[in-house]
């Protein structure tokens, strides 16, 4: 069956080391385009940080769209939310106590900023903050209302890896019962509520497009990637420098994200 849909995670896939997409890549996505199948970028930022590289694919309007937040929110590319999984106060709650458990800094993000405790930031999170060209609010925990909700947390380095090793270590059963965790960098623990993931908003943009879902090509290379690889349905692609779990669960294995990895797998098998 024809692929309609080609989802593509960002950071080590869709751009190189230079956290750029390649010439190469841009045209072979844009002929892809002409064909009449939607590029999906699919990846943990928020719309803000991905409005660039849809601009450079030449992607817009009500009628595309990008998987975000890791999944938590669909948005087409008028910035209209088409999905939204939120979580609640209670649930920040919760994420407090987990940072209890070791030193690092942790950011809520909603569609419309990132919100943050925390007055000792350390580069990490406000460097992500930048890159995705979103506002960073600072405040005490007592100023965040009950009626507080948001899409993701994040945990992130403050100063030494040791520190997101220790909290990965300890994250209590209850936590994993209750939401999806993964750790989508060294540095980087990412939680979402439970059984949110791209994979999951991907096969409900499926239902609302009418397309099955082996008319999807996926494309990653790093743990909050999975879920995309673990549908039997979609046509899986790894990245040559994928982890090997995202290998082991893909239907072919393409060069890395400095080879120009995304363009070769689409001139086999779309081009």
């Amino acid at each position: 069956m024809a692929i309609k849909v080609i989802a593509l995670d960002l950071d080590g896939t869709l751009l190189n080391s230079n956290v750029e997409i390649s010439s190469e890549t841009e045209q072979v996505i844009k002929k892809v385009s002409t064909l009449g199948i939607k590029i999906v970028l699919a990846t943990g930022r928020p719309l803000s940080g991905v409005f660039s590289y849809n601009q450079q694919l030449g992607l817009a309007g009500k009628n595309q769209y990008n998987v975000v937040f890791n999944g938590a929110v669909v948005q087409d590319l008028d910035g209209n939310i088409i999905i939204n999984h939120k979580m609640n106060y209670n649930d920040f709650t919760n994420m407090q106590k987990l940072q209890r458990l070791a030193k690092v800094n942790l950011h809520f993000e909603t569609t419309d900023c990132f919100w943050s405790c925390d007055h000792d930031l350390g580069l990490n999170l406000t460097k992500n903050a930048y890159l995705l060209n979103n506002i960073l609010k600072i405040r005490e925990p007592d100023e965040i209302k009950t009626d507080f909700t948001f899409n993701k947390a994040t945990f992130g380095l403050i100063d030494d890896i040791e520190d997101v090793d220790l909290l990965w270590q300890s994250i209590p059963d209850w936590a994993f019962a209750k939401y999806d965790i993964i750790r989508s960098l060294p540095e980087i623990i990412e939680i979402t509520p439970k059984n949110v993931s791209k994979g999951s908003a991907l096969e409900q943009l499926a239902d609302r497009l009418k397309i099955e879902q082996n008319q999807i090509m996926v494309f990653g290379d790093q743990s909050n990637d999975l879920s995309m690889f673990t549908n039997p349905r979609f046509k899986k692609i790894a990245m040559g420098n994928a982890i090997d779990m995202i290998k082991k669960n893909a239907d072919y294995v393409t060069e890395d994200n400095d080879h120009d990895g995304v363009a070769q797998a689409l001139k086999k098998f779309i081009l």
